[in-house]
């Protein structure tokens, strides 16, 4: 099903304002595309256009309070949200500081505190300059960090969200099963790249905002850069990562190809990847931390040396392709139900390449259920 009932919208509210109660934040101020969409379900590739600026009013108690250019009135209107205030944007004297100022007054009154996302990967999504307008313009109220209140919602999925994630890693699955179509030796990277989020869209992707990938002999030299024209070689191995969307949430993993026989090499570490995953998939349970998971990969992937170049061996997952948590050796998070997750466990080849293996899970009460569809245990060859 596309897109939430109200009832989930309305339970996110009723969680932040709980936590909101808590904290002494009287409301929460919002300016990126997931936490306004998060809220209301606002779901639009428009957010592509830095033009404008979006606001959101989470208020301590009521419904939410939309700020939005009227370019989005239509669109907001056929959400849940039932207040929306527009103003003509782009104005490049006032880009909706002012009414932004008025309604936080009539919502709030003198005095209140709001809460602003500001902790790690956070950002503001509006001109510091207007910021400090808005905080001039509210000398009574007092602007600070949310209490990481979106952060700890964000952090859990409902069943919803899951099943979302689930399809995005299906769809991701079928055109990972298609990629004999297009891929084979002589074939330049840059096509297969093009191909593949073809074979994505045609399979049932909404868009495909993220492709990575390489080749080489063992392994390849990183797994974030574009495709270049480079022919593949026979005997060498392809690696497709995509974080394609469904209804708003990516999934993020990626699969491994041997053009022709692979080396013996190439067989034994990616059965040291896998035996890594599954590693990781044992230790991602509820109580355990993301350290404990990222130490599961690692004394797999380098013997417990503490990880390679890449900085870590996993991530959450869900309206951003990345989230919280990090699988790095200094991440404490505690593991909870319904937490989805990606395990990602790399190797150092001994030409210096590297292999990289990722999967998605969410977090269980009975341990970790992977999302994506499983990887054969003997590596695909095309």
């Amino acid at each position: 099903m596309r897109g939430f009932d109200r009832s989930e919208f309305i339970a996110r509210v009723a969680k932040a304002q709980s936590l909101m109660g808590a904290n002494g934040i009287d409301a929460l101020l919002l300016t990126t595309e997931q936490s306004l969409r998060y809220f209301t379900g606002y779901l639009t590739r428009f957010w592509e256009s830095p033009s404008r600026p979006w606001f959101l009013i989470v208020p301590q108690s009521g419904d939410p309070v939309a700020v939005i250019p009227s370019i989005g009135a239509a669109l907001m209107a056929k959400t849940w949200i039932a207040d929306i205030r527009t103003w003509s944007a782009p104005d490049l004297v006032d880009d909706g500081v002012s009414l932004l100022a008025q309604t936080l007054s009539e919502v709030l009154g003198q005095g209140a505190r709001i809460g602003v996302p500001s902790g790690h990967e956070t950002h503001l999504r509006m001109p510091l300059t207007d910021y400090a307008r808005l905080q001039g313009l509210l000398p009574q109220m007092t602007f600070g960090p949310d209490a990481k209140i979106v952060h700890q919602l964000r952090l859990v999925k409902s069943a919803a969200e899951v099943a979302k994630i689930e399809t995005a890693c299906a769809i991701a699955g079928r055109a990972f099963q298609r990629v004999p179509e297009i891929a084979a030796a002589g074939v330049p990277l840059e096509r297969v790249f093009r191909d593949f989020q073809r074979l994505c869209l045609e399979e049932g992707a909404d868009w495909v905002p993220y492709l990575a990938g390489g080749t080489g002999l063992l392994g390849y030299d990183d797994v974030i850069s574009p495709a270049t024209d480079a022919p593949l070689q026979s005997g060498a191995v392809l690696m497709l990562d995509t974080g394609l969307v469904w209804d708003g949430y990516f999934c993020d993993y990626d699969r491994n190809y041997a053009i022709g026989a692979p080396s013996a090499a190439l067989k034994s570490n990616w059965s040291r990847l896998l035996d890594a995953t599954e590693a990781g998939k044992e230790a991602a349970k509820v109580g355990n931390t993301a350290r404990d998971v990222f130490r599961a990969m690692d004394a797999i992937c380098t013997g417990g040396q503490g990880g390679g170049d890449a900085g870590r061996l996993g991530h959450g997952l869900g309206m951003n392709l990345t989230e919280w948590p990090s699988f790095i050796n200094g991440d404490e998070t505690e593991l909870v139900d319904g937490m989805v997750i990606t395990l990602e466990p790399g190797i150092t080849m001994p030409d210096g390449s590297v292999l990289v293996h990722e999967d998605n899970f969410v977090i269980t009460a009975h341990g970790a259920r992977q999302l994506s569809p499983a990887a054969p245990r003997e590596l695909w060859v095309i």
